[in-house]
């Protein structure tokens, strides 16, 4: 359980040792952040902390657009049991539930799935496949901001099942479908060559 007085005191203080450690939910706007984002400090009672990216957005949080918190770095002081949910995270990164479930992924680090599963609750709050769900929409993300991929190939190449179900956690997550950030991108680029033909 995360201590709330020294985490929102980290907040305060934008404590960049506390990035990846600790997400800010502000429950008012339904935004997570990491500690170090600039935006203005949200009241304490408007604030929920987790422990991982895939917590908050479990709680149905969005993340942050200007510090990105499903990006932030997990604990560097991880070992024991934890060693066991990074291994397992390299694995889901790499694709691992992408191509199988939890049983298989638990097999190739020689524990139990309900085990497995208790790993995540105890370290990152969330199961292994709400964290592959928030790194596919990652990789998503990623592909619709540099590439010009159609948004069926970008859920392929992201580990979606298909471009349906990318829709849904897109809308899920961010109350809006992946659609909408190509939009966003192309009216950047449109912006960004108008101020170049001046």
């Amino acid at each position: 359980m995360l201590e709330f007085d020294a985490s929102y005191q980290a907040l305060r203080r934008r404590d960049a040792a506390m990035d990846g450690v600790v997400f800010v939910a502000v429950k008012t706007t339904g935004i997570y952040c990491r500690p170090v984002c600039p935006a203005k400090t949200p009241l304490a009672r408007n604030v929920k902390f987790f422990r991982s990216a895939a917590a908050a957005e479990r709680d149905g949080f969005r993340p942050c657009l200007r510090c990105r918190p499903e990006t932030a770095p997990f604990c560097p002081a991880w070992k024991g049991t934890r060693t066991t949910v990074e291994r397992a995270l390299a694995l889901i990164e790499a694709g691992e539930l992408d191509r199988g479930g939890v049983d298989r992924l638990a097999e190739r680090l020689g524990v139990g799935p309900r085990h497995l599963t208790r790993l995540f609750a105890r370290h990152l709050e969330a199961s292994p496949l709400q964290v592959a769900v928030s790194l596919r929409v990652q990789r998503a993300k990623r592909l619709l901001d540099s590439s010009d991929l159609p948004i069926e190939a970008v859920a392929e190449r992201s580990g979606f099942s298909s471009a349906r179900r990318m829709r849904t956690a897109f809308t899920q997550l961010y109350g809006r479908p992946p659609s909408a950030f190509r939009e966003d991108q192309k009216a950047k680029v449109r912006k960004r060559v108008k101020r170049t033909s001046r």
